[in-house]
């Protein structure tokens, strides 16, 4: 008699695959008070790593900026590394495109308001998001079709202080 096996799902590694900070008018914007903009954008990828591994990424980018003057950017790119065996093709994109960005991204909200705080501004804590509705909005553009969810066309939040 066989055993039929069921689908797993195992996170192997979750690691800070990039991280930028840049203050391109320091000392200056520490001794002024501005008021700043602060804009937000959210990006996802997928990649194959491995006959039953995937590495998934989420990254934002903050920008604060003071009229035309931009206080900082920072950048932070967290990764992480995903065993899938036993899924269907039908669900792997659900998988890759919800299910491992919504683990790592509460890693990448601590990453990007560390890098922040540590830059001499107040923390920035990135609002949470659903990567199920990213995800169905994705699927509707692109016709329904279940592919992982592509890098580059995340949400660009736009958050005033």
């Amino acid at each position: 008699m066989s055993e039929q096996r069921g689908a797993t799902f195992q996170i192997e590694k979750v690691y800070v695959k990039d991280i930028s900070l840049e203050i391109p008018h320091a000392p200056q914007v520490f001794m002024e008070q501005m008021q700043p903009q602060l804009e937000v954008r959210i990006d996802t990828g997928a990649q194959q790593a491995g006959e039953a591994h995937f590495e998934v990424t989420v990254s934002a980018t903050v920008t604060a900026k003071a009229g035309d003057k931009v206080l900082f950017l920072a950048e932070a790119v967290q990764g992480g590394i995903f065993q899938l065996r036993g899924v269907t093709q039908e669900d792997l994109g659900p998988i890759l495109g919800i299910a491992c960005p919504t683990v790592l991204y509460p890693y990448l909200r601590e990453v990007i308001s560390d890098l922040i705080a540590r830059g001499g501004f107040p923390p920035v804590l990135l609002t949470p998001i659903s990567f199920e509705q990213i995800y169905l909005q994705r699927m509707q553009a692109a016709g329904g079709g279940e592919q992982p969810t592509p890098p580059g066309d995340g949400p660009r939040i736009e958050v005033a202080r």
